[in-house]
């Protein structure tokens, strides 16, 4: 399984991005996929995730509003549109992909449930 994620770059803030995650050895409509960022000096930190079926998406606070997470089923691919951004959202931002599904919603905000992780992608939001 190979998650490559992409479309990174050198942004100003208030500005628009668009994320792509191409997944390869599995197919996303199968599996819950999700996003996470990691700041420089900071932990790594959940951002939004999808349910296999995509019926139900759930964001963190902070980009709620801002960011969309959709899948791309044709191109087996899952994306993240970053609105508005914000110098805080600076971070490497990872795709990731969780073999085992759970009904609480909450599962899906830890890192620990995904399997599968991207090379991750720089995001640099310059104020």
């Amino acid at each position: 399984v190979q998650l490559q994620a992409s479309g990174g770059g050198l942004v100003q803030a208030g500005a628009s991005l668009r994320l792509s995650c191409a997944v390869s050895g599995l197919t996303v409509s199968q599996y819950d996929m999700g996003w996470f960022r990691q700041a420089p000096g900071k932990e790594r930190e959940f951002v939004a995730t999808t349910r296999w079926s995509g019926s139900r998406t759930y964001y963190a606070d902070s980009v709620k509003g801002r960011f969309t997470i959709s899948r791309d089923n044709a191109k087996n691919a899952v994306n993240l549109q970053m609105n508005s951004v914000i110098p805080e959202d600076t971070a490497v931002y990872y795709c990731a992909a969780a073999l085992r599904r759970s009904d609480f919603m909450g599962y899906y905000y830890s890192d620990s449930a995904y399997d599968y992780w991207g090379q991750g992608t720089q995001v640099t939001v310059s104020s």
